[in-house]
């Protein structure tokens, strides 16, 4: 029996100016997103990030009081290649994330900060697509970031914020999730994948420390690879995909 053929990828909305990732660790973008960022941006969009950690406890050779000003330095390079001059860190202790009311705060208060109408985090559930298990960082992140996009709008429910000069924001419209196994829309990659390539390749020494494989030869394969299976359901044009949760 011939398994049912996926449904087409819908695009992603483009009546928006403004867009806020919030993802737990560098180069978390860069392997999910950064083609359709460069693309964005390239429209003139405004697009910042906010990470819960500055990933320190991402290379086993190096000590989290180094590594961590490292990966700082990477991501903000890394980010500079797609566009996005604004990279914020939330101090979260990398691989212990606790998901809660203070990670929730975090991230609403940012959201308060830049008043998006489109926010973008990465996968919140337990496995990728049923076959690897996600780390319980992703997990925390990524559900706060969607519980925090309706904290944000609702002045009580952290209204220590609006004490703080952050005031209600209830103009997110959508929360997209990158690296879903269920993703809805997807945003075009031809024009922005070479430098999604490029913003891969600023994590240098997480590359390097991860595989053998020459850096640029492994970021083009994995980032190609992903965006030329997503393109068979949209329309055979590269993609990055999404799964799309309107608000309101």
């Amino acid at each position: 029996m011939t398994e049912p053929t996926p449904p087409q990828l819908e695009p992603m909305p483009e009546d928006w100016q403004r867009a806020l990732a919030v993802v737990a660790h560098p180069d978390d973008l860069e392997y999910g997103c950064s083609a359709a960022v460069a693309a964005w941006t390239d429209a003139g969009r405004e697009v910042a990030y906010v990470l819960a950690t500055r990933g320190e406890a991402g290379i086993d050779t190096l000590e989290p009081e180094k590594c961590g000003p490292l990966r700082e330095r990477e991501q903000r390079a890394s980010a500079a290649v797609v566009g996005v001059p604004s990279v914020e860190f939330l101090d979260h202790k990398d691989g212990v994330i606790e998901y809660g009311t203070a990670l929730r705060r975090d991230i609403a208060a940012a959201i308060r900060r830049h008043r998006p109408e489109l926010v973008i985090t990465l996968n919140h559930r337990d496995t990728w697509g049923g076959v690897a298990w996600n780390t319980p960082d992703h997990v925390a992140v990524g559900r706060a970031t969607l519980d925090a996009a309706g904290d944000a709008g609702n002045r009580w429910i952290f209204p220590e914020l609006t004490e703080q000069g952050l005031d209600p924001w209830d103009g997110v419209r959508w929360v997209a999730v990158a690296g879903s196994s269920s993703p809805t829309h997807a945003v075009d990659a031809s024009a922005g994948l070479d430098r999604a390539v490029r913003s891969l390749l600023e994590h240098r020494a997480y590359i390097e420390a991860l595989t053998d494989e020459d850096p640029e030869t492994y970021a083009r394969r994995f980032l190609t690879g992903n965006a030329t299976a997503t393109g068979e359901r949209f329309g055979g044009r590269p993609a990055v995909a999404f799964e799309l949760f309107p608000r309101g």
